[in-house]
């Protein structure tokens, strides 16, 4: 089995906690917005803090992957050429 995309799990344990300890801590911070969209939005009632604390959740994650694929780069390539040149070392045992 070749490796295309992996990402260490992020090991989380459930606890007994109320739905409000769960929500993420926020910190208050100031953005420059374009009027028109800013405007745009209000007028659709949008959360813009919401609004950009998602996106730039997504953005993060993306860049951590990113980096993450950059990184280990050297190790997925040396695997995949091993599995290419030997095979799977359980291969032989497969039923499937």
């Amino acid at each position: 089995m070749r490796i295309k995309f992996t990402m260490p799990a992020i090991q989380t344990t459930p606890t007994k906690r109320s739905a409000r300890a769960r929500q993420p801590v926020k910190r208050a911070t100031n953005l420059s917005l374009s009027v028109d969209v800013l405007d745009a939005a209000k007028a659709l009632d949008l959360n813009i803090s919401q609004v950009c604390d998602t996106y730039l959740r997504q953005m993060v994650t993306q860049e951590q992957e990113r980096r993450w694929r950059i990184e280990h780069a050297d190790f997925i390539a040396a695997y995949n050429a091993t599995i290419e040149a030997e095979g799977l070392p359980l291969d032989p045992w497969r039923t499937f």
